[in-house]
């Protein structure tokens, strides 16, 4: 697998935890007046953080271990807001959300650092994206990564501009 790619995976929760933490503290949970143009799911920053949580676990851990031991398996794509209504995304302990999201990539890292190139090139058809290898998959989940890092950037620009006088 690229190294690259796999750097950027581990090294993807001390980067989440330090932009959440250049979110202002009274604004964790702040929505914006509009998300027009934001670059990750609707989500305020704890939401963000339960999200990635989440997708980690039920989503890309599911899909990698379909994709290794099933032949061309459909892989679910998972819808994110009635997930995050449910669970009260907005209540959650972001200590203990960074601290599960640690031990889920962790866990990633263990079922993909290792990979053959066969196992990298067995197929998955995921929805949304349509047909995949394993190596795609492994990729989707770094742009995915890069997504949240970007929606928390995002946010911390409308935070900023929302205190410039009008």
């Amino acid at each position: 697998m690229n190294p690259t790619t796999l750097s950027a995976l581990a090294a993807f929760p001390s980067q989440l935890e330090a932009h959440y933490a250049a979110i202002p503290f009274a604004f964790r949970h702040w929505t914006p007046p509009s998300w027009e143009g934001v670059p990750s799911e609707a989500f305020t920053a704890i939401e963000q953080l339960c999200h990635v949580r989440d997708i980690e676990i039920e989503g890309y851990h599911v899909r990698l271990r379909r994709t290794l031991a099933e032949s061309h398996p459909t892989l679910a794509s998972i819808d994110s807001e009635p997930l995050a209504i449910e669970r009260n995304y907005g209540a959650a302990d972001a200590a203990q959300v960074l601290a599960d999201f640690r031990m889920a990539r962790a866990q990633t890292m263990e079922i993909i650092s290792s990979l053959s190139d066969a196992q990298l090139a067995r197929t998955a058809v995921f929805e949304g994206y349509g047909p995949l290898t394993m190596r795609s998959l492994i990729h989707y989940l770094c742009s995915h990564d890069q997504q949240h890092l970007a929606g928390l950037q995002w946010l911390a620009g409308k935070i900023d501009a929302s205190t410039v006088a009008q």
